[in-house]
């Protein structure tokens, strides 16, 4: 039997299985992969937001990802949250100590119900250390203006204006050191994804055209998206037909949607 690429989550755990670590390990059984996982915070959460969040202890990070690297050979990695400094510094001399390769770095700030999912003092730590370390950064159109310091996008704006932007943007995040982003926009009326990267030295874009979907199930699109990446740079597949790849994989899992909760609720998964 084919032994599935393993592909480790570092993320924080969400009880209700939308997001984090728990969504990731499902989001990989359906893309034929296996995911070991690294909590990093614990939160109280359902469909109806963020109540509660808890970083865990920052050697108790190093020494699960260390335990897990000792045993397994992990092919690809999905940070998202990271919950406070302390933690986004030892991920980071985890990721830069251990060699661990197909980093795909979700930035996540903020939960949908705007509860913060790191602390002001990791943010510095997000751009100095982690952006470089990653092979690819996946922020949608908020994150990447928190990161860059640039004034948010306006979303209403005719499609050109937009990508002006995206192009600013993602001209500073490799300023900053990154080798490749993809900034998510779900939230635009065309739901367009932009991919920015560096390939044989020549600085390439690539438009991934997409609709917007009125949908009650979009908990955990980030997380997805982010970590289909991973998964398909893990089963071999090159940068750009990773992020197209993992674009309609997050259309299919909202489409596929069943309502779960009173509020947000999940996407499916398993399609």
């Amino acid at each position: 039997m084919k032994v599935p690429p393993v592909v480790l989550s570092i993320a924080g755990f969400d009880p209700s299985s939308g997001a984090g670590i728990t969504a990731d390990t499902k989001t990989a059984a359906a893309h034929g992969c296996y995911a070991v996982t690294c909590p990093t915070a614990l939160t109280v959460q359902s469909t109806q937001g963020v109540f509660e969040m808890r970083p865990l202890a920052p050697d108790f990070v190093r020494s699960t990802v260390r335990a897990l690297a000792a045993d397994l050979d992990i092919i690809a990695v999905r940070v998202g949250m990271l919950g406070s400094s302390a933690v986004a510094q030892t991920v980071a001399s985890i990721l830069r100590d251990m060699g661990l390769r197909n980093i795909v770095l979700d930035p996540v700030l903020l939960s949908s119900s705007g509860t913060s999912l790191l602390e002001e003092t990791g943010l510095p730590v997000l751009r100095k250390e982690l952006l470089p370390l990653a092979d690819v950064i996946t922020p949608n159109l908020d994150e990447a203006a928190v990161l860059t310091g640039i004034e948010a996008a306006q979303t209403q704006a005719p499609w050109e204006e937009v990508l002006r932007w995206l192009r600013m943007v993602a001209a500073t995040l490799h300023g900053l050191g990154s080798r490749a982003i993809v900034i998510t926009g779900g939230h635009l009326p065309e739901a367009n994804d932009y991919l920015s990267y560096v390939e044989d030295g020549i600085g390439r874009e690539e438009i991934f055209a997409g609709t917007h979907i009125e949908s009650g199930s979009t908990h955990g699109t980030g997380c997805a998206f982010a970590m289909s990446i991973a998964c398909h740079l893990a089963l071999g597949q090159e940068l750009p037909q990773a992020v197209r790849l993992a674009k309609d994989y997050v259309t299919k899992a909202i489409q596929a949607a069943y309502p779960l909760g009173k509020g947000i609720g999940p996407v499916n998964h398993m399609v």
